[in-house]
């Protein structure tokens, strides 16, 4: 099992920046396909980041976001550029098979940090 501790969030204006980082302990974070995603006020949860052997993002996300992972800290971050209000959700951590992440199941979720784009 993996527990997932996500910090780094907040009030940002709009074409702010913020970074998110998740804190994995238990395993390692290299031994799972770990991901993020997000979920608005009266909205699905949705993907928005991942990273295995390779990172896929959302088309929503490209180009302003990046996922990437500290070994050596068993740590995941998903540095978010350019955000825009659109962007305000409550951000999750998870952890599963590559399979669990693209189906939207990973089998461990963290709290979730809010982030709020000001316009």
């Amino acid at each position: 099992q993996v527990q997932l501790v996500e910090s780094g969030g907040g009030l940002v204006r709009a074409g702010g920046s913020l970074r998110l980082s998740c804190a994995a302990s238990g395993r390692t974070v290299s031994s799972y396909t770990m991901a993020w995603f997000r979920q608005a006020p009266g909205t699905e949860r949705e993907f928005v980041a991942s990273i295995s052997w390779t990172t896929s993002y959302a088309d929503s996300v490209k180009g302003r976001f990046t996922i990437f992972r500290d070994n050596a800290k068993n740590t995941v971050y998903l540095q978010m550029n350019s955000l825009k209000p659109e962007d305000t959700a409550v951000y999750y951590c998870a952890a599963g098979t590559y399979i669990e992440v693209q189906t939207g199941t990973p089998s461990y979720w963290g709290q979730g940090t809010q982030v709020t784009v000001s316009s």
